[in-house]
């Protein structure tokens, strides 16, 4: 396929050489059989492959060449045909008037936000295309996107890049083909994906707006490899209203991306001069790094506003609790049938008011000298609630709790303290019967309660 006017396949015949590259050469063809005017690329295979390596990349080139063909949308470059001219495989493609991103980044230098937002949700949309049909790109890059005359956006290449070993690991470990609009996940080894292609378009638009690729430029590329592996991008610093879509697209983790539809509604925002809301897609949880190439200082940059926690009062430490608690913090009671609250209530009225007679007679006692016992037996109590108890026929309580901490009153421990009341000595006959029936009752109410330890 060097003279121009050769025929291909019987059908095919050359016109003009179009354009060259590391992958092939291109030429504008006509196709006798339906008389039109096609593209014909001849795909180039690495160097020195060995004859099996060299017959298996043909295979897959001509596999993947017929899935691409599968591919009917505007923005996409139709393949036709795939055929085998003297064992290198062939691409019959639809021809476009236009020339490459790239060669337009090569004449302008950059393009506005807005510009490169617009190139970047057509190619979204023919990606979708693609990943609904289980086509994944594999090689987006601002050379596979034609800007045609007539202001149309297309891509090329589908599944090519892969298949001609442009940028894969070869067998010897080594790196064929530039890795500047890899995605991180891709540069580790693990095998392209649609959220690999998200990530592609992202470094295509980050180049058009800032220059360069996200990871720099560099002849060594071992170097640039290590960026795009730990996912650390050079801050934008001209995309303006597109630094946030950017940001989401080129995030390390695939997961967190955005899907092509989403990147696409969000990149025809900045289009038509909106700056869209990244939030309200779940990929925007995670923080990209940023690594300033100046300073060589990481930033991060979030792309969904942090969400304010409620802030609470402190409610200090919590009592023990006998059962499992759930959510709300509260005891967790097995169901029971539907009852009257009357018992509950009466009960804890009681254990209030044998509370009150146990105080009482222990403030009575104060002046008695009480019997030897075991050293520290008192020594160690806790304030309990104040009482006045007046034992007349008209009783006043007053109650002040010392703890913030109420449990429910079928399940409180009456206080320590009425388990000492064991041993009292007094002359006083109507004392010392209050006292004994005090100690009976507070024997058995505490049956009920858990032992203090």
């Amino acid at each position: 396929m060097t003279d121009d006017g050769r025929l291909i396949a019987g059908r095919y015949r050359l016109v003009e050489r179009i354009g060259s590259g590391a992958m092939g050469v291109v030429w504008r063809a006509y196709d006798e059989r339906l008389g039109r005017t096609v593209a014909v690329k001849k795909m180039l295979l690495a160097p020195g492959l060995p004859p099996d390596e060299a017959d298996e990349a043909v295979q897959r080139c001509m596999r993947e060449g017929r899935i691409a063909a599968k591919l009917h949308h505007p923005n996409a470059i139709t393949v036709y045909d795939v055929v085998d001219e003297d064992g290198v495989p062939i691409l019959i493609m639809e021809y476009l008037e236009s020339v490459s991103l790239a060669a337009a980044l090569d004449e302008r230098g950059t393009l506005t936000p807005r510009e490169v937002a617009r190139i970047g949700a057509e190619v979204a949309a023919a990606l979708t295309a693609a990943h609904a049909a289980g086509i994944v790109h594999r090689d987006l890059k601002p050379g596979n996107i034609l800007l045609g005359a007539d202001g149309s956006v297309k891509i090329t290449d589908f599944g090519i890049s892969r298949a001609s070993d442009d940028v894969t690991v070869t067998k010897t470990g080594m790196i064929a083909g530039t890795p500047a609009y890899l995605a991180p996940e891709v540069a580790v080894g693990k095998p392209p994906e649609a959220p690999s292609d998200v990530f592609s378009l992202g470094s295509t638009l980050y180049a058009a707006t800032e220059g360069e690729p996200p990871f720099g430029l560099s002849e060594n590329t071992l170097g640039v490899l290590h960026a795009v592996a730990a996912g650390r991008i050079n801050p934008p610093r001209r995309s303006g209203p597109l630094t946030g879509v950017l940001t989401a697209m080129l995030n390390a983790d695939p997961l967190r991306r955005p899907n092509t539809a989403q990147a696409r509604e969000l990149l025809e925002e900045v289009a038509n001069g909106h700056v869209p809301d990244v939030s309200r897609y779940a990929m925007a949880d995670q923080a990209t790094q940023l690594v300033d190439p100046m300073t060589d200082q990481t930033q991060v940059i979030h792309t969904r506003p942090a969400r304010s926690v409620p802030r609470t009062k402190p409610v200090g430490p919590l009592p023990p609790m006998d059962a499992p608690t759930t959510m709300s913090g509260r005891p967790t009671r097995a169901p029971e049938p539907s009852r009257s609250r009357g018992p509950l209530v009466a009960a804890g009225i009681v254990l209030v008011a044998l509370l009150a007679v146990g105080a009482w007679l222990m403030s009575t006692r104060s002046n008695v000298t009480p019997p030897a016992g075991p050293a520290g037996a008192d020594t160690t109590q806790q304030q309990e609630p104040t009482v006045d108890y007046t034992p007349t026929s008209e009783v006043r309580q007053t109650i002040v709790p010392t703890s913030r901490h109420h449990q429910p009153p079928q399940t409180q421990s009456p206080p320590q303290t009425t388990t000492t009341t064991t041993t009292t000595t007094t002359t006083d006959t109507t004392t010392t019967t209050t006292d004994t029936t005090t100690t009976e009752t507070s024997t058995t109410t505490s049956k009920s309660a858990q032992p203090s330890t």
